[in-house]
């Protein structure tokens, strides 16, 4: 089956990307190297091609409704330009995705209503962004929900109308001011707005999944090409690949939909991944009943970082042992980390085994090795 391709492919090409197949689609894993990549991102400032994630428009009367029963957190709690990080989970509470939801800036903002039911007078719109490779799942699933519940809303998949950069690192916000018409400092964490850059009308949000400052664009698919030659091009940001950007991720602890979490092979709910804080039981969603009873009841295994103290690299899949090696959990994501100079990962352990501090071992090609919990995030700028 032939990989979908973002719509900078080809330039990719020429300026010496290797590729990657990843949720579908075939992406720069790296440019210059990723250690390179990861600095200047980490020192200066990057540029990756993100136009692989999916992306979902919910709009009418009864849009604010919907996004509330299907996403986990407080959907009513956004004014219009505002943006929230949230999952979404099946009936018994298990995680089938994590997403971004934007409600859109210049709609109408929250209707402040108990329990997300919109007042019926104001019409929304709302962008979320599921990851690589689920939007017809995500466009099914919020479509057969209004259609059973009969909710007036629009749903359209979007990704393939719209390409997404992300530029990332402490001279990131400088770098987009330069290139757009508003003043994206006063933008804060997790809100957006409308923005002409290089000369494209874009949705500009300061959102990001490295652990430094920046903006996400989301720009016409067509108009792509100008957008990304205003950074890679005109002021010399470094491009980026998807290797660099999972270790990134990783030091900044954050999760990698398919890996730390999957809904078909290690279903996980939030509890459990360490990101309850999306949950807001006193909201109406799918799996919110569940979810109560896994809060009140508590859990068996729940995701930590960890570091190894002896060499090697932890992988996606090795056994966590306690100092008896008797295996108490699996890690699900592991590198070593170019700022830390140390390997480091996240593992689901049982819950007697996740104080920070806590010695353990990690089963790395046959031979155990020695690691310690850690707290999350191993790098805050």
């Amino acid at each position: 089956m032939a990989l979908e391709t973002p719509p900078l492919r080809d330039r990719h090409a020429e300026a010496g990307a290797k590729f990657t197949e990843f949720g579908g689609w075939d992406m720069p894993v790296e440019f210059d190297g990723i250690r390179a990549e990861h600095e200047a991102v980490r020192s200066t400032a990057g540029i990756f091609d993100v136009s692989h994630m999916s992306e979902i428009e919910v709009s009418g009367p009864d849009a604010e409704r919907l996004m509330q029963r299907l996403t986990t957190n407080d959907v009513t709690a956004l004014d219009a330009g505002d943006a929230q990080y949230s999952t979404i989970t099946d009936d018994d509470g298990d995680i089938i995705d994590d997403t971004v939801v934007y409600r859109l800036p210049g709609t109408d903002g929250g209707s402040g209503a108990d329990a997300g039911e919109s007042d019926g007078g104001s019409e929304s719109s709302f962008l979320f962004v599921p990851n690589a490779g689920h939007a017809k799942q995500m466009h099914d699933r919020w479509t057969a929900y209004r259609d059973e519940h009969d909710l007036d809303a629009t749903v359209y998949d979007a990704t393939y109308d719209y390409g997404m950069f992300a530029v990332q690192g402490p001279d990131a916000i400088g770098h987009v001011d330069d290139a757009t018409d508003v003043a994206v400092e006063d933008l804060s964490r997790f809100s957006s707005t409308w923005a002409t850059v290089a000369g494209v009308e874009c949705l500009v949000a300061r959102t990001g999944y490295t652990g430094e400052d920046g903006v996400e664009l989301v720009a016409p698919w067509n108009h792509a090409p100008e957008v990304w030659a205003a950074f890679a091009e005109e002021r010399d940001v470094t491009r980026c690949g998807l290797g660099a950007r999972d270790t990134l991720r990783l030091e900044a602890g954050l999760l990698l939909s398919g890996q730390d979490f999957d809904h078909e092979t290690d279903p996980r709910n939030p509890y459990e991944a360490g990101i309850g804080f999306t949950v807001k039981l006193d909201t109406e969603f799918v799996g919110r009943d569940a979810l109560e009873q896994a809060k009140a009841e508590g859990i068996d295994e729940k995701l930590v970082g960890f570091r190894l103290v002896d060499r090697g690299v932890p992988r996606h899949g090795y056994d966590v042992t306690d100092t008896d090696d008797i295996v108490v959990g699996e890690v699900t994501s592991g590198t070593m980390s170019p700022t830390l100079d140390d390997p480091i990962g996240l593992a689901y352990v049982s819950t007697d085994h996740t104080d920070p501090g806590t010695t353990l071992r990690v089963v790395v090609r046959g031979q155990s090795k020695k690691a310690r919990v850690e707290s999350l995030p191993f790098y805050e700028r």
